[in-house]
């Protein structure tokens, strides 16, 4: 994958924004010593690149299962982007990554409780064919977790390409 081409304008824009999306893009161009109508295509591009969007993040607080785990899985190699796409279709299920190392998929899952969570792993993945062994971590406590890492994907598709 290409590194995108970004200029120190470019960086410094998305360093504003990342601190707060809402600020105004006057604002921004005041700060930044450039036009406003830049600064308006810069932010049209950044998007469109996918680099950058705009969205509201929610607080665990929010959502009724508030329990995270987090689950190792090993599939069959030729299987692989199938069975994330039927594992990120599962609703508890909040995140899917294919990985490389004794396990080719994680998992990332928020449960309310654990008879609902064990439906999950062992009714739902488990049963996946091509799936041939999975491990399950509980988190106890959270001790960091940043929600400026996330990757945007194409909502048109189901990001595993």
């Amino acid at each position: 994958m290409k590194r995108p081409d970004l200029d120190d304008l470019d960086r410094q824009l998305i360093a504003i924004l990342a601190q707060d999306a809402r600020v105004s893009n006057r604002k921004i161009a005041v700060d930044l010593g450039v036009n406003e109508g830049t600064v308006r295509g810069r932010i049209k591009r950044l998007q469109q690149d996918g680099l950058i969007a705009f969205t509201a993040l929610t607080g665990l607080k929010l959502d009724k299962a508030t329990n995270i785990a987090f689950i190792a899985i090993q599939a069959d190699v030729a299987q692989v982007r199938q069975i994330a796409r039927d594992i990120a279709h599962i609703p508890m299920v909040k995140s899917v990554m294919i990985t490389l190392g004794p396990f080719n998929i994680m998992a990332t899952c928020l449960y309310d409780d654990l008879d609902s969570f064990h439906g999950v792993t062992s009714g739902h993945i488990l049963a996946l064919t091509g799936v041939y062994h999975i491990e399950t971590s509980l988190a106890v406590r959270t001790v960091k977790f940043s929600n400026r890492v996330v990757r945007i994907t194409d909502t048109r598709t189901d990001g595993v390409g």
